[in-house]
């Protein structure tokens, strides 16, 4: 988000505002910290709704006294902005798709593997050799570091807010790693496109599989069996894209790049795809990206995270969100404890959540729209009734199956949506085998999985839902009894476009 210039006088009135296009950009990072100090909060969009009529009368011309300093007040077409925004009862509104990062001075660019040259990629190569040939209980060494993940250290976040902040940190923490052997010190991780088959690139050493040196589990608590002897495994590359599909990978990524706020993107809407599209990719990958115990072992993890903190770059850009102050301007209706102390921590690292919104990391390409394609949308489960809502044939319906308790299934599970007992479509949900030993799954043990699909494929026929939990050899497990995960309920409504 970037600082908003003051108001001129030509300002123009704009006769229906919201708060993600017009309201937002109102209020300087430095009249945030001000009034952030008195206890009034101008950097979300509950600050701004809840004080709204103070913010009014002391922006107002011409005895207006905030912004304190002459630069910072409001013209009269700002305010009349302002009060138009009261009165239309406060919409929240979507946000324009916004520009590339504005975010820290770019020192690190990663790039699309299959676009690295030959000289690039053989040094890649040698940087992974060089971590790879560590001792096992080398710090900085792949078994260490990959194990930060799943076994034996288990610190990772999924399924809450500070999912993308560690993933973002541990990611640098890895290259941090390649980049330390020596002749490797520019080395940064390329990225996997999963809109594309995997490259051949990375079906060759040391990038194809990896042997665990040790036990894992050995050292986890409680200690784990049956991961030692280990080496990692995947699925053919025609059956990875062929699994991407449909487990709605792509799908979900464009819906999640879609979405005005956070919660929605991430995880805490009515929708949480950016999260779905993570745990699918895992589980098209292979047996072991499908396995939360022993992912990061296998090298392709670090190619697909790559992409994924892409993905979240690219959504911060669309959203205006490159910065704290920007980011913070999407939490409308979300809990944003988990930026500040003592909730930010992103263990075992000590750089917390808020330091990960701004990024020193750019990439080749970000996923932006072409300005004809400029959509977002806003998802955030409210209706205002003052507005009226146009039904089409073409909306398409969101399913959720609802109140999946997690904690009772024993690791990964493919949830399959049924109409007329046929399946329409599918989920996968990325997991621990044995949930109740971690304090982030038990804290979220409660899940839900949703599906945007057309309306003909569930129009006028039964729905219902069948849990799968694949073996460890990656194949699909009897039916898992949904009474045992919760007695989940199929959830549709209708998504409709604004009239």
């Amino acid at each position: 988000m970037t600082t908003p210039k003051p108001a001129p006088a030509a300002d123009p009135v704009v006769a229906a505002p919201t708060y993600l296009a017009d309201i937002r950009n109102f209020f300087r990072p430095e009249d945030v910290a001000h009034m952030g100090a008195k206890g009034i909060d101008l950097g979300t969009y509950d600050g701004v709704k809840k004080n709204a009529l103070t913010i009014f009368a002391h922006t107002s011309p011409p005895n207006a006294d905030m912004p304190p300093d002459a630069a910072g007040k409001w013209s009269a077409n700002r305010s009349q902005t302002f009060k138009n925004w009261i009165v239309n009862g406060f919409p929240l509104g979507t946000a324009p798709v916004g520009t590339p990062p504005a975010g820290g001075a770019p020192t690190r660019l990663r790039k699309d593997v299959t676009a690295l040259t030959d000289a690039e990629f053989a040094l890649l190569a040698q940087a992974f050799n060089g971590v790879m040939a560590r001792d096992s209980t080398a710090p900085d060494g792949y078994f260490v570091l990959a194990g930060q993940h799943g076994l034996p250290g288990s610190y990772c976040l999924h399924h809450e807010n500070r999912f993308n902040p560690w993933h973002r940190v541990y990611l640098r923490a890895f290259e941090d790693a390649l980049r330390s052997v020596p002749g490797c010190q520019d080395v940064t991780i390329p990225y996997w496109d999963i809109s594309t088959p995997l490259p051949d690139r990375l079906q060759h050493p040391p990038f194809d599989q990896y042997v665990l040196p040790a036990d894992p589990g050995a050292t986890a608590t409680p200690p784990v069996t049956g991961f030692f002897p280990y080496t990692t495994q995947r699925y053919s590359v025609a059956q990875i894209t062929k699994n991407v599909t449909d487990f709605g990978v792509l799908t979900d990524i464009t819906t999640s790049m879609a979405q005005s706020l956070w919660g929605a993107y991430n995880t805490n809407g009515y929708q949480d795809f950016s999260i779905q599209a993570h745990d699918g990719g895992h589980g098209s990958v292979g047996p072991t990206m499908g396995l939360q115990e022993v992912s990061a072992y296998d090298p392709v993890f670090w190619f697909f995270h790559c992409n994924i903190d892409r993905l979240w770059l690219s959504w911060q850009a669309r959203a205006s969100a490159t910065d704290l102050a920007g980011f913070r301007t999407t939490l409308a209706g979300q809990d944003d404890s988990w930026l500040t102390t003592p909730f930010n921590t992103l263990p075992p690292y000590s750089t917390t959540a808020d330091q990960t919104i701004a990024t020193d990391i750019t990439y080749d390409k970000l996923d932006l729209p072409a300005p004809a394609e400029a959509v977002m949308e806003n998802l955030s489960g409210s209706i205002d009734a003052a507005h009226s809502f146009a039904i089409r044939s073409t909306d398409p319906v969101s399913v959720r199956v609802k109140g999946i308790d997690r904690l009772n299934i024993p690791g990964s599970f493919i949830v399959s949506l049924l109409a007329d007992g046929e399946p329409v479509a599918k989920r996968f949900f990325f997991q621990l085998t044995n949930p109740r030993d971690c304090a982030t799954c038990v804290k979220h043990g409660i899940v839900n999985i949703d599906f945007r699909l057309a309306q003909e494929q569930i129009l006028d026929r039964k729905l219902s839902v069948r849990i799968d939990v694949p073996g460890h050899a990656g194949e699909i497990g009897t039916a898992f009894p949904l009474a045992q995960a919760g007695s989940p309920t199929v959830n549709a409504r209708l998504l409709v476009g604004e009239a």
